[in-house]
């Protein structure tokens, strides 16, 4: 496999395991947590839940895989590429939390998408300047 296909792969492999880490991580932090916390020793208790520890395990990966990513990639390509989470997290929420979501929102979200859609149809760029396709 030539060099900048290697690259262009392994950010799209990289962009997925960020997105999944984050939507992932938030959903079940958000389903572990009990529907109030009084003081901070809750907040460290709720912790040792099981889905909420593994919430903070994917948001862990979710840090590492952004870190990773951005390391060779653009800012201006990897925040709006990764921000369709935006759009799960949603669909999650509405699905598995039975969360209202109203036509704004939805509005919102068909907002985002239109955006993500515009980036990711780009060539990511390098941390360097150059494109993904590009030959170093």
């Amino acid at each position: 496999m030539s060099e900048p296909r290697r690259l262009r792969t392994k950010t799209w492999i990289c962009g997925t395991v960020v997105v999944l880490s984050n939507v992932l991580g938030n959903f079940f932090m958000k389903r572990g947590l009990p529907a109030s916390l009084d003081s901070p020793f809750e907040y460290i208790a709720a912790l040792f839940r099981p889905e909420v520890s593994l919430g903070v395990a994917l948001l862990i990966l979710w840090m590492l895989s952004r870190m990773t990513l951005l390391s060779w990639a653009d800012l201006s390509y990897v925040v709006p590429v990764t921000s369709i989470g935006y759009v799960l997290v949603a669909l999650m929420g509405r699905i598995f939390l039975d969360e209202r979501i109203t036509a704004r929102n939805w509005l919102g979200i068909a907002l985002i998408v239109a955006g993500v859609s515009l980036v990711g149809l780009g060539t990511p760029q390098t941390a360097h300047g150059k494109t993904a396709g590009a030959e170093r």
